[in-house]
């Protein structure tokens, strides 16, 4: 059963209309330009025990992802793929708003949006994680636990999954007469990922548009706009919260304001994730002399000539230019 929180803080009038004022001069009440994004900590491999672990600080902000693995049947629909479930929680001491109990429609819509943006471009090479096609294949959990909430908690959560999941092993697969056991005293394998994926948040606020909303400027927005990036530029979905609307215009800018700074968080894996990955990769050869773990796959082969989107951004702004002049 949903629970709705029915308590939402009020931003007083005078605090909004600072906030209007000093957005309609290109600042923000923090003092960053409206598409500066917080500062960015990561920390991977935060919980031992989990297959993958990781926890994000954006400015204020902290969430916390972690990884774990079973062996199960496959769907019937995809029998030669692994299996992906992302889940989210919303602690209740992260927030006066978050209310004890199952997740709510909030925390819902944040691992939709996660596991939307993972499966569509096929980030977690699932077709990798096959014991038994039809019979056996792994499971990977994704759990997202929002710790801190200043705001932005789609960027932070999945900067977090993205993080966990490439600091993930795989433990070992026993064969049994009833099918497979886990053994979690050994890995096998680093989880294999096809492709890096970030979500950038826009949200719209007296008209402006701005990067990596705080609390207080959600509480004020009219509507905020979430578009999922990879590494290589390409939109992996787009979801917009909130009642207000955005005009065509409008979304097209939030898209090409997207695409640009997603790079931000991007560079944060490669400078932090990436090479903890390949601490994990070289401690794993050296623990198991011998043994070559499985190559990375290919990409999938329907991106395999990907679109170059700010082309495309900026295409359909120009034909949406010549249709009002028209």
């Amino acid at each position: 059963m949903s629970i709705t929180p029915s308590f939402q803080p009020v931003v007083p009038k005078l605090k909004r209309y600072t906030m209007e004022t000093l957005l309609s001069r290109g600042v923000r009440l923090d003092g960053r330009k409206l598409d500066e994004v917080r500062s960015i900590e990561i920390v991977p491999g935060y919980i031992e025990r989990a297959e993958g672990s990781a926890l994000v600080k954006l400015g204020q902000t902290v969430v916390l992802a972690g990884i774990k693995t079973d062996i199960v049947a496959p769907f019937p629909d995809t029998p030669n793929e692994g299996v992906l479930v992302v889940h989210a929680e919303f602690v209740p001491l992260a927030s006066p708003t978050f209310e004890p109990g199952p997740p709510d429609e909030n925390a819902i819509e944040l691992a939709r949006v996660i596991d939307r943006s993972l499966r569509e471009i096929k980030a977690v090479a699932l077709d990798k994680l096959v014991l038994e096609p039809g019979k056996h294949v792994w499971r990977v959990f994704v759990d997202i636990y929002v710790l801190n909430h200043d705001g932005n908690l789609f960027d932070a959560s999945m900067l977090a999954a993205m993080a966990a999941l490439l600091s993930a092993r795989l433990p070992t697969a026993v064969k049994t007469e009833n099918g497979y056991q886990v053994d979690r005293s050994k890995y096998t394998m680093i989880l294999p990922v096809n492709h890096r994926v970030v979500t950038v948040t826009i949200a719209k606020v007296a008209g402006k548009l701005i990067v990596d909303p705080t609390y207080e400027e959600e509480q004020v927005a009219d509507t905020r706009m979430v578009v999922a990036v990879s590494e290589d530029g390409r939109i992996a979905g787009i979801q917009k919260t909130g009642m207000g609307d955005l005009d065509y215009r409008e979304v097209l800018t939030a898209v090409s304001i997207a695409l640009n700074k997603a790079s931000v968080y991007h560079r944060v894996l490669e400078d932090i994730v990436l090479p903890y990955r390949a601490k994990l990769e070289e401690e794993m050869k050296a623990e198991t002399p011998g043994e070559e773990q499985q190559p990375p796959p290919p990409p999938p082969k329907e991106h395999e000539e990907p679109v170059e989107a700010t082309e495309v951004v900026d295409e359909a702004v120009q034909e949406a230019d010549e249709s009002g002049n028209e």
